[in-house]
Formats: structure tokens, C-alpha cells, sequence
């Protein structure tokens, strides 16, 4: 055999550099897409026919069926998405993945696309080093779709010569004589190339060479193509292992979804083969058929399998359409609803991990910003009942508001952690880099805001141990105070779920102002308790403590209000009082 160890590692070097394209090219075209990416998938899917053409599109721009089901995946974790909106999608994005198929059929084998390659990265590479964030997205694109062909023509140039090595040819025959029991081993032999290369449009990529350089034949080249099909549904599933229900339910449905469209069209294989022969001889002046081991039937063959890709994945889209409703609920049923503590948080929606476009990634830190907020609001309610509600089980919302605030601590780290690794391309728009920065101060500002509640509940443990009370007049000033803070709380969340656009500040500030009013008006009314004894020392200092403390809160609400606008309003006063 004429085919040394060198010569194998410059097979894997080739692949690496069309995988390496591949993933550029993916990448440029998605910064290219930014925010429209999001608008295509929470416009578009309001049935599953629409939600069929929002898979195609989004996977047809990103180039790549798994970034837009691992993207389903998220969008239903981050609650942008139903379960049942995501299977349109996940749909569509099956029969979008065979575009990249196309592209490498009609360029790499139909044409010489290699100094076209060339020249392309050699007009755009200097405008990789551009400080227009646009021109360095297309410039990152076009480099990457020059690469990923040079990659597969290094591909084609690397793979052995079958007629040069018969003993390949020997080898590649003990398993290709066994009819269907062949087409099951290419089935699992397609899924693990694309686990292993953790892209199904690389794999088909392979398939294709390998077609081309007469290794396999046309039914086994199907039959490793509808194995990539499922070995395309394991990267959602991982990234759906650490989301909730509704997140692993969509995953699930992408498995079940393929693995039945490869069962029925394993059982049809050879009349639609012969069918996808009969299409191509039509429109082709090339006489052989595709079917065969003549060497001048594959380029013909090559189209004939991206034509077959298309038809398989269309096909099971269309066949299954009327029974999604049945498979829904088959997922369901396996996959019940979770049950849990309602004061259990951990991260929902940024799980997942960071996203090939930042603008979703960022879109999915926002959401994490809104469960922040929320859990702030149950900390003001637990600290009111703390506070006011004399049958209140005081050592069970102790424990439970320390508990909230150990969670909001970690929130605070892993948003913030999350954040920078969305910063780390470098190559973020300028109004992009913006937003992270107000999320950042977001957390900040809403992390601190629990430590205050937090730290009202110590002083309400100390007052209940020292058995200190206050009299009924400073109790309905500060009741006043709380609940001009649970207004401003609830604007607050309003606002953290607006886009920044729509955040009117004015109610904010007009909120916010009414807490230091009300805290001078109440300030006052305390020294005139104090002159008259109306209570001991050691509760007014502790009245001034808690009003003093909502008074921060309320800073630290119009600084996230502000946050939320992308907009400072007010110097911050808080700085002297951490």
C-alpha cells in the first residue's frame, strides 16, 4: 500500500483546514447577521410552517443546522421560544443544512474554485485589520469560504489513490457486499464522522470526497448522509443537558424527528436512489448512471447525493408535518415537568454557554438579568413580612432571604464571567460593547441591592434577640417606606425587560425622588421621637439604619433603571455609603 503515516497526517492537516474555514466562514456570516438572527426567530415562528422557513433561513445564514438547533435549544431554555415553536424551526434547519452540501458539490467538484479562493482571501484579507466592525465581518466571511475550499481541495489531493492501493479497495469490498446490513454500518459509520468532526456539514463534506474518489459507492455515500443526520441532533443534546424541561424536550424531539426519518427512508432507500438517478441522467449530458462504479459517473454522483440530502431531509419534513402534534406528546410524556422549590434560581437561560453571535449571547444575559431582578422582588417581599407581619416564622425567612442572597452572589459572578467570554472575539460592535457594560453594571448594582436586604434581615435578627420594637408611628413610616420601594421595585422589573429604547426614565426618577423625600419627611419625624422618648435610643438607631438603607436601594434602582435605558441620568450617591 502506497500510503504512509506523513501522508495520513496531511489528510487530518486538510481536514483541519476545512473544518478551520468552515468555522470562520460560519462565524463571519452570523456577526454579519447580528440582531436580525433574533428577529428571524422570534418573528417568524408563529406556526410550524413559519417556523419551518425560520430554520431554513436562519441555518441557510449561519451554515451550519447545528448552531440553529443548539440556538432552539437556548431560545427555549431562555423562554423565546415554546417547545412546540422550536420544532419548525428544528425542522426547517434540517433541510437548510443541505445548502452547505450544494455550495461544495457545484464549487469544489463541478469547477476549479481554488484560485478563486485565493484570489478572494487576497482582496479581503486586509480588511480583516479594518476598524469598520461591518467590513471586518464580511472581510472574516470571505476569508473563510476561500479556506474552506482550499481545505477541500487539499482534502481531494490528500486522500489515497484507490486505484494506486487495491488493498484499500480489497478492504472498503468486505463491507460493502452485504446489502442493507452495509447500509446500517455506513448509518453508524456517517453518525460517528460527525460526532467526531462535531459538524454535520463537515462530514458530508468528507462523504462527498470520498464519493468522488470512488472509496464508496452511491448507497453507501446515502447511507452515511442520513447517519449524519442524527449525528447532527448530539451536540443539542449535550448543550440541553444543563437547561431545564422545556430546552431538553426540543433537543429529544430533534433526535426522535431524524431517527424516524432515517428508519422510513432506510426502508425506501432504493426506489428514491433510483428515482435521484433518473433526475440527474435527465438534466445531464453524461450517460452513466450514478448508481455505478464507473469512474465517469461522479461528478454527476456527487450532485446526486447533495440532491439526495435535500430530497430526504424535505420529504421527512413533509411526511411527518401532520404527525408533530402525536411526537409532542410522545416527548412530554417522557419527559414530564419538573417539579421544585419556587425559591430555587440557578442559571435558566445563559446554561448553554456562549453563542456563535454575540448579539443572541448578549440577548440570553438579559434574560439571566431579568430572573436577577425578580428574585430582588422576593427578597423585598420576604424582608416586608420580616418586618411588619407579626405571625411571621421569623427564622424560616432569615434562612430563606440568606439563602436568596448567596444565590444572587452567584449569579453576579457567573453573568459577569459569562459576559467577559462574550467580550473575548475582540471584534464586538461598538454599540454591542455598550450594552455589556450597562448588563455588567446591571448585575452589579441589583447584587448589591440584595446585600442591603440582607442585611436589614440581620438587624431585624438582632432586634428580635434584644426583643426591641418600635412604636406604631415608626412602624407605618416605614411601611410608607417600603412600599414606595416595592413601587420602584416593580418599575425596575418593567424596565429590565424592555429593550433599551423603550425604558422611559422619567418614572423612574419621579419614583425615586419620592424615597428621598420620604426619607428626609421620616428622618425628621425621627428626631422629634427621640426628644420626646417615644422610643430608646437603641430603636431609632435602628429606624435610621433600615430607612437609611431603603433610601440606598432606591439609588441602586434608578442606577439599574438607568442601566437598562443605556442611559446615566443622575450621578450615582452610593459610592461613599458601600
Amino acid at each position: 500500500m502506497n500510503y504512509s503515516l506523513f501522508d495520513l497526517l496531511q489528510l487530518i492537516g486538510a481536514l483541519g483546514v476545512f473544518i478551520f474555514g468552515m468555522k470562520i466562514f460560519s462565524e463571519g456570516l452570523q456577526k454579519i447577521a447580528g440582531n436580525r438572527l433574533k428577529s428571524i426567530l422570534s418573528g417568524m415562528t408563529r406556526n410550524r410552517f413559519t417556523g419551518v422557513l425560520t430554520g431554513f433561513a436562519t441555518t441557510s445564514i449561519t451554515q451550519s443546522s447545528t448552531t440553529t438547533t443548539v440556538m432552539a435549544v437556548s431560545f427555549v431554555n431562555a423562554g423565546l421560544l415554546t417547545f412546540v415553536e422550536s420544532t419548525g424551526v428544528i425542522m426547517g434547519a434540517n433541510i437548510g443544512t443541505t445548502v452547505t452540501a450544494w455550495i461544495v458539490a457545484l464549487f469544489g467538484f463541478k469547477m476549479k474554485i481554488t484560485p478563486i479562493a485565493m484570489a478572494l482571501i487576497g482582496i479581503f484579507f486586509a480588511f480583516l485589520f479594518s476598524k469598520n466592525s461591518r467590513w471586518r465581518n464580511i472581510a472574516e466571511t470571505m476569508v473563510g469560504f476561500g479556506i474552506l475550499f482550499i481545505g477541500l481541495e487539499f482534502i481531494k489531493n490528500g486522500v489515497p489513490d484507490i486505484r494506486s492501493n487495491p488493498e484499500m479497495l480489497a478492504f472498503l469490498d468486505g463491507f460493502a457486499g452485504h446489502g442493507y446490513l452495509s447500509l446500517l454500518l455506513f448509518v453508524f459509520i456517517g453518525t460517528a464522522l460527525t460526532l467526531v468532526m462535531q459538524s454535520s456539514s463537515a462530514a458530508t463534506a468528507v462523504t462527498l470526497v470520498m464519493l468522488f474518489e470512488g472509496w464508496i459507492s452511491f448507497p453507501l455515500a446515502a447511507a452515511m448522509v442520513l447517519g449524519e443526520n442524527i449525528g447532527t441532533t448530539v451536540t443539542a443534546n449535550l448543550a440541553a443537558m444543563v437547561g431545564n424541561v422545556h430546552a431538553k424536550r426540543a433537543a429529544r424531539f430533534h433526535l426522535i424527528f431524524n431517527l424516524i426519518g432515517v428508519a422510513w427512508m432506510l426502508i425506501a432507500i432504493y426506489p428514491v436512489m433510483h428515482a435521484i438517478d433518473a433526475v440527474i441522467l435527465s438534466f445531464s449530458d453524461n450517460p452513466a448512471s450514478i448508481m455505478s462504479a464507473d469512474p465517469e459517473a461522479r461528478p454527476n454522483a456527487t450532485l446526486g447525493l447533495s440532491l439526495f440530502h435535500t430530497s430526504f431531509n424535505i420529504l421527512n419534513v413533509v411526511l411527518l408535518f401532520a404527525f408533530i402534534p402525536a411526537i409532542v406528546r410522545f416527548i412530554e410524556r417522557i419527559l414530564p415537568a419538573e417539579e421544585g422549590d419556587e425559591d430555587e434560581y440557578h442559571l435558566r437561560y445563559i446554561s448553554t454557554g456562549v453563542m456563535n453571535s454575540p448579539a443572541l449571547s448578549v440577548e440570553q444575559a438579559q434574560k439571566e438579568v431579568q430572573q436577577f431582578a425578580e428574585i430582588v422582588t422576593k427578597m423585598h417581599k420576604k424582608v416586608n413580612k420580616l418586618l411588619f407581619d407579626p405571625k411571621a416564622k421569623h427564622q424560616k425567612l432569615w434562612n430563606k432571604i440568606a439563602q436568596l442572597e448567596d444565590t444572587t452572589d452567584q449569579l453576579e459572578i457567573e453573568i459577569s464571567d459569562y459576559l467577559v467570554r462574550v467580550t473575548e472575539d475582540g471584534n464586538l460592535e461598538q454599540e454591542l460593547t455598550e450594552r455589556i457594560r450597562f448588563l455588567q453594571s446591571m448585575i452589579h448594582d441589583l447584587e448589591r441591592i440584595a446585600d442591603i436586604y440582607f442585611q436589614i434581615s440581620k438587624l431585624s435578627e438582632r432586634m428580635q434577640e434584644t426583643k426591641t420594637q418600635w412604636p406604631q408611628e415608626a412602624v407605618e413610616d416605614l411601611v410608607r417606606m417600603m412600599n414606595a420601594v416595592q413601587e420602584s421595585i416593580v418599575n425596575m422589573q418593567d424596565n429590565v425587560a424592555r429593550d433599551a429604547a423603550e425604558v422611559n426614565l422619567d418614572n423612574a426618577l419621579t419614583l425615586e425622588n419620592a424615597i428621598d423625600e420620604l426619607r428626609d419627611e421620616f428622618r425628621n419625624k425621627h428626631f422629634d421621637r427621640l426628644e420626646k422618648a417615644a422610643y430608646t435610643p437603641r430603636a431609632g438607631v435602628n429606624f435610621m439604619d433600615v430607612l437609611t438603607r431603603l433610601e440606598r436601594i432606591g439609588d441602586h434602582i434608578l442606577n439599574v433603571n438607568e442601566s437598562a435605558a443605556g442611559n446615566r441620568l443622575k450621578a450615582t450617591r452610593i459610592a461613599g455609603n458601600r
